[in-house]
């Protein structure tokens, strides 16, 4: 994916009042700077609805994926990295782990997460909603928002704030 990269801490100085989530994010997707406007899911430990927000057309959105900050499985591997490439994802924030890193690394998606885990998650433990308002790393992330990631961390605007 070829897109113009926007630095976070430029925007940020330029735009006070956008929210800046909290340094738990490690950057795991061979994209580092991306953007997009936000689709959210809420799961636990349950990554069938992650996997069918990433089988639907992207079109340069990023999928926030609330996973309650569990360190007990992964809710993003190699082969959904493939999906959301495959479908114009811009990128994937887990509230939760990833795991296939190395794979993941090699994918043409931005893809941050809060660690890696080699378990996978079990499917139909638990029911998931997408669209909503979900709050993490201190901020919250609102369908239709903005986020713009990169290596210096996490910036969210309720409107696009670029060029």
């Amino acid at each position: 994916m070829t897109t113009k990269r926007y630095l976070t801490t430029d925007l940020s100085d330029a735009n006070p009042d956008a929210q800046v989530a909290e340094p738990i994010f490690a950057d795991y997707g061979g994209v580092i700077n991306f953007h997009g406007p936000i689709r959210t899911l809420k799961v636990f430990e349950d990554n069938a609805a992650v996997r069918a927000a990433l089988e639907t057309p992207g079109e340069g959105h990023v999928l926030v994926v609330d996973g309650g900050g569990s360190t007990r499985c992964a809710l993003v591997g190699g082969n959904l990295g493939v999906l959301g490439v495959k479908n114009g994802w811009a990128g994937i924030v887990v509230y939760g782990c990833i795991r296939d890193s190395e794979e993941i690394a090699s994918q043409d998606i931005g893809v941050k997460a809060i660690g890696t885990h080699p378990r996978k998650s079990e499917k139909g433990l638990h029911t998931a909603q997408s669209g909503r308002t979900v709050i993490f790393a201190g901020i919250s992330f609102k369908p239709g928002a903005w986020l713009y990631a990169d290596a210096d961390g996490i910036l969210v605007a309720d409107q696009a704030i670029h060029e």
